[in-house]
């Protein structure tokens, strides 16, 4: 699975690596070396972080289908206990 990224946000994210590198590894990195990290982060860590973030929608929907008992529910048979 390859992530694609629009176009803005790959610049934006281009510019922030390069700017990350700049003020805390103290290197000027140009637009080609930003690319390559950009796109190792994409590969090799982008994966995990996309599964764990599957796996936390599913556990916060599961959640939400166990709270449908309580929150979507009608008494049946009680017309008569008015």
């Amino acid at each position: 699975m390859t992530i694609k990224l629009n176009k803005d946000v790959e610049q934006r994210l281009l510019a922030s690596i390069q700017r990350y590198c700049a003020e805390n590894m103290d290197e000027e990195v140009g637009e080609l070396k930003a690319r390559l990290l950009l796109d190792y982060c994409l590969r090799e860590i982008g994966p995990s972080v996309y599964n764990q973030a599957i796996l936390d929608a599913q556990s916060a929907m599961q959640e939400r289908i166990a709270d449908i008992e309580t929150v979507c529910y009608e008494t049946e048979f009680s017309y008569w206990k008015k």
